[in-house]
């Protein structure tokens, strides 16, 4: 279900799309919200795909698209469906309003909203902008151990091997995409994976399809509230699905 203006509510079509995926995010997505919305990005509308979250993220986005009628809009789904799913939904919605660009982030406030406005202009020269941590200027919380640096890095690392990647953030989930790209890739039609492997598919499709990319640095902040959703289960079965989406073969339907 889609939460869209009510009668007598005129919204202009936007021209950038934010698409936040959200489960259980009521603490952070005001604050999310209130920085996107103060970046004085022209014609942009934040779209929330929420998860049928407990904790009531769903209404309160309802609430905000209520106060702020053109500025956001959401989509309630019937429960947890997975984030490469959500972002599916998200992109194939982007799409049918007409969006000429599209951003896809975090609700956690994990990628800093102000560095969207120099992703979107990085699009005048490309396809697809990566927030990247893992080029100059990038990086992983300061607060990070040795131990989690280590395991982040070599997880990419890993995934770019097996998919033969040449993007160095290759499990990043922060980038803005020519909405052109993502009709040329057919994410907003299906994703093999969902969860951690979905932004590396996403990748991969991009590269397959010859896109021209480029990587922004930023420096990834862990979540300020809630519980993150990322388990070492869910990273061994990436890796596996991901060595079988290359061996397969991209298929651009």
């Amino acid at each position: 279900m889609v939460k869209t203006p009510t009668v007598g509510q005129e919204v202009e079509r936007p021209r950038v799309v934010a698409v936040v995926p959200t489960y259980n995010e009521r603490e952070n997505l005001p604050a999310l919200f209130e920085q996107l919305s103060g970046l004085g990005v022209e014609g942009m509308r934040i779209l929330v795909v929420d998860d049928n979250s407990p904790d009531g993220t769903g209404q309160l986005a309802d609430q905000l698209a209520d106060r702020n009628p053109g500025a956001i809009e959401v989509i309630h789904r019937p429960g947890k469906m997975g984030l490469g799913q959500a972002y599916v939904h998200g992109f194939g919605r982007a799409l049918e309003l007409g969006a000429e660009a599209v951003v896809q982030m975090d609700a956690d406030m994990s990628h800093p909203p102000e560095h969207v406005p120099v992703m979107l202009d990085k699009l005048r020269d490309y396809d697809v902008v990566v927030g990247s941590r893992y080029v100059a200027g990038g990086g992983g919380d300061p607060a990070w151990s040795f131990t989690r640096r280590l395991i982040s890095r070599l997880g990419s690392a890993g995934i770019r091997l097996v998919l033969g990647l040449k993007v160095k953030d290759a499990t990043s989930g922060f980038k803005a995409f020519r909405s052109g790209a993502l009709e040329a890739i057919g994410i907003a039609r299906g994703a093999e994976l969902s969860g951690f492997g979905f932004q590396a598919e996403v990748a991969y499709r991009c590269q397959q399809a010859g896109m021209q990319v480029t990587e922004h640095p930023f420096v990834f902040l862990e979540r300020r509230e809630g519980k993150s959703k990322m388990s070492l289960g869910i990273m061994a079965e990436a890796f596996a699905r991901l060595t079988l989406l290359r061996l397969r073969g991209y298929r651009r339907d």
